[in-house]
């Protein structure tokens, strides 16, 4: 038990910083984003049970010698048994703070997706009423806006791609396109659901290395995995010009002429096109280098490593928990 706690807090130790540090400044990512986005899903979640479970091992020690007999132990001392001779005050910290860490992450993760939830709610009702529809085409909705803006609202059959006016001036029919497609690959792909995962990491472990990087790579990852549906659809320069164009217009517009007041804006957690608040150079500079840039593609080698670490991540804890 105790060996098996220190190989957890090791394996926790390594994917709270070095690991997730080196991720985020590896180059290949951008050129397997789909296997990077599974990586990084890979180490949150061995990064969060690995933790938790360094801590409960720890504190089952004087229960039992398994995770198993040393849970049902504990339970017995609270339904009123008396704690074993050896039970140290360590022992209750580690049990105390493998429940809070457990309770805090899970409450954390379940207010995130209510907010969004309820955001999202709103925010259609609004763009139901502040916007038109693209005449022909279902799902598209028109903002009055004179800022480009594209960004979609997932919803099951409610889904809905929003374009700004702003946005239909500057952008010829193949641009367009292509944001319509990449915005549709975000619905498709949902990707929502990702980002709303490591937002609800980042801001319930803001602290940890890992929280603040991955959910800064992921957010980019999903941009390009959607950036590569649209490939499919227009010209890879067609499209680096579309980001470029929605990018310089974002940074040269502070206050949008003729906007309408009570325009909606895209919600938290949602995906763009152009620049996200925040950061839109750290997106849309790489985006646009990789589209105008050649990348040779993941070398199948290496592609297949990566998604075996994957793999090792997410099944070397929970064997560890179980041979304890």
């Amino acid at each position: 038990m105790t060996a098996a706690a220190a190989v957890l807090a090791v394996i926790a130790l390594i994917l709270a910083a070095p690991a997730p540090i080196l991720l985020a400044r590896a180059d290949w990512p951008t050129r397997a984003p789909g296997v990077a986005l599974v990586l990084w899903q890979s180490i949150a979640l061995a990064g969060g049970v690995s933790m938790i479970g360094s801590l409960l091992t720890f504190g089952l020690v004087p229960f039992g010698d398994s995770v198993f007999r040393g849970t049902l132990e504990l339970g017995q001392y609270l339904a009123g048994a008396s704690l074993p001779p050896d039970t140290l005050f360590t022992h209750g910290l580690a049990l105390s703070g493998a429940a809070i860490l457990t309770v805090h992450l899970l409450l954390n993760l379940t207010s995130t997706f209510v907010s969004a939830e309820r955001q999202r709610r709103r925010h259609l009702h609004l763009i139901g009423l502040l916007s038109d529809p693209l005449q022909g085409r279902p799902g598209l909705r028109v903002i009055d806006h004179a800022a480009p803006v594209a960004y979609c609202l997932p919803g099951g059959a409610e889904s809905a791609t929003v374009l700004s006016n702003g946005l239909l001036r500057i952008l010829d029919a193949p641009q367009l396109r292509g944001v319509i497609a990449h915005e549709r690959a975000h619905l498709q792909q949902k990707h929502h659901l990702v980002l709303l995962a490591f937002k609800s990491w980042h801001s319930a472990l803001p602290w940890f290395p890992i929280a603040n990087r991955a959910e800064t790579a992921v957010a980019l990852l999903v941009e390009l995995l959607a950036d590569d549906q649209a490939r499919r659809v227009v010209d890879d320069r067609v499209l680096a010009t579309a980001i470029a164009l929605v990018a310089s217009a974002h940074t040269s517009t502070v206050s949008p002429v003729g906007a309408r007041a009570d325009a909606p804006r895209p919600a938290p957690g949602r995906t763009t096109v152009g620049p996200a608040p925040g950061s839109p150079a750290n997106r849309v500079e790489p985006r646009v280098r990789r589209l105008v840039i050649a990348q040779p593609p993941l070398h199948p080698g290496m592609r297949a490593g990566v998604l075996a670490a994957s793999a090792s991540l997410l099944v070397t804890p929970a064997l560890l928990l179980f041979a304890a």
